[in-house]
């Protein structure tokens, strides 16, 4: 049985999916321009996923570098100590690609099955009662 909807199941959901995608947009934002981790998150929010926190911005990027999907460098900081700048490994890039075409093909297929609209009440197809 499906519990009722509560308030933050919208919240949780959002959370799920950003979870499923977030290395993926990672990757994204810095194959269109290399980055330190603040600005990451800030291109994040202004890609419209919302406040992603550095507490999970940041064990992401070293995964990713721990794969050889990300690199980075120190750069000098105008008021501060030098910031890593991360940019994306050639494997990187190809990684990229790959669940790129995979997200389009996943995307697609999801949409396809949310497009299928609803039985009408009424229509002749079986129903069946989940609760027994």
């Amino acid at each position: 049985m499906i519990a009722a909807a509560r308030p933050d199941d919208a919240a949780e959901r959002q959370a799920q999916l950003l979870r499923g995608c977030l290395d993926m947009c990672l990757l994204a934002l810095l194959a269109a321009e290399p980055a330190h981790g603040y600005e990451l998150v800030r291109r994040l929010d202004t890609a419209g996923f919302g406040t992603v926190s550095y507490g999970t911005v940041y064990p992401l990027i070293t995964r990713l570098h721990r794969l050889g999907l990300v690199a980075n460098a120190l750069q000098p900081s105008p008021g501060g100590p030098p910031r890593k700048i991360y940019r994306l490994t050639d494997t990187g890039h190809d990684r990229l690609r790959a669940w790129r075409d995979q997200w389009v093909q996943f995307a697609g297929v999801v949409n396809a099955t949310l497009a299928v609209p609803p039985p009408t009440p009424g229509d002749d197809h079986e129903h069946v009662d989940i609760e027994r």
